[in-house]
């Protein structure tokens, strides 16, 4: 009896141990997990293009590990500049646009913005108030909401720098994961072979096969999407052509659909006289939003051969609830938890 109590309690302190020794270690690396995921989420689908890359190279990994990282830097930078060079670009209309707003007038509300619910009563009173008094009663009554706005914007302009720091360690793990990438995936696999057999190893290629799925439904449809958007866009000469094009992708990426940001062109080209460029912009605008629902199943299913619904609700729940980068978390949990919960129910079949 006395053996026993002892090698309980030697058992308990064991597990305290390697605990505390699992949660120090978590907290110590807590900085750069972010980057690591997203690092891992960058390289599981991008590894055959490293390897294409590695062999017109002639085999030299270095050389690829180079090339790739550059690719990753380029995608933060490239974006950025042609937004700041739009802006400056287009500083002499904005001032111009900007002038032009104390001359529009407004016509009145038509009438069924009054049967709106909720807000029909409200939203006519303040257009009638705009066609009466001109738009500067607007900018009165938005000023305190517009500060509040304001304040916000700006902390958000702080958190740019650790943001950019964040993606500066996260091409950094990207590179060291393409270097050694055959040694992690052979830990990866030892870990699940360790933790649970047979099991544990189909886990991990499934995790593996789930990234690659998700990152071509979803960041490849993005880019698709983006991509006719762009070319409606700078066909329209619609302004901010590249800005517009940057938000469309975001906005595809997140799930959200970039016909919330051609709407906007859309009303302009109608408001400015356009309308033969608007009717366009509208037939581009609803390409784009549809054109996800046939691509985005085709491409998911080259990556991983996973119910479609299961991937989806992966992908908006990983959203609501860890952010950009549950976009991918999301759909890995729920087919590896998929997967082996019908390896499960197989296994107690008679």
């Amino acid at each position: 009896m006395p053996d026993r109590q002892g090698d309980l309690t030697r058992i308990v302190l064991a597990v305290l141990f390697l605990g505390g020794l699992i949660a120090a270690s978590l907290w110590i690396l807590q900085p750069f997990l972010g980057a690591l995921i997203w690092a891992v989420m960058i390289v599981v689908p991008t590894w055959p293009a490293m390897l294409r890359v590695q062999k017109a190279l002639g085999g030299r990994r270095w050389a690829a590990v180079t090339v790739m990282s550059l690719a990753l830097l380029a995608l933060l930078i490239v974006p950025l500049f042609a937004a700041v060079g739009t802006v400056v670009a287009h500083a002499g209309a904005i001032g111009e646009w900007a002038k032009q707003l104390h001359e529009v007038k407004l016509p009145p509300p038509p009438a069924w913005v009054a049967t709106l619910p909720l807000v029909g009563e409200r939203l006519a009173e303040l257009w009638r108030d705009a066609v009466t008094d001109g738009l500067e009663s607007l900018v009165s009554e938005a000023a305190p909401y517009a500060r509040a706005v304001g304040t916000w914007l700006l902390g958000k302009v702080g958190g740019l720098g650790a943001i950019f720091l964040q993606f500066l360690l996260t091409v950094v793990a990207c590179a060291v994961l393409y270097a050694q990438g055959e040694q992690a995936a052979h830990y990866a696999l030892r870990f699940g072979t360790r933790l649970a057999g047979k099991q544990g190893e189909d886990a991990i290629v499934l995790s593996g096969q789930a990234i690659r799925g998700v990152a071509l439904g979803v960041v490849v449809t993005a880019l698709i999407q983006a991509l006719i958007a762009a070319i409606g866009l700078f066909i329209a000469r619609v302004p901010f052509a590249a800005l517009l094009t940057a938000l469309v992708f975001l906005l595809s990426v997140a799930q959200l659909g970039g016909a919330l940001v051609l709407v906007i062109p859309v009303v302009w080209l109608y408001w400015s006289g356009q309308t033969g460029w608007g009717t366009f912009l509208v037939v581009i605008t609803v390409i784009t939003a549809t054109i996800d629902n046939f691509i985005r199943p085709v491409l998911i299913k080259r990556g991983a051969d996973l119910p479609l619904l299961l991937i989806f609700i992966g992908v908006i729940g990983g959203l609501i609830g860890f952010g950009l980068i549950g976009i991918f978390v999301g759909p890995v949990i729920l087919a590896v938890t998929y997967t082996l919960l019908l390896t499960w129910l197989d296994k107690g079949r008679v």
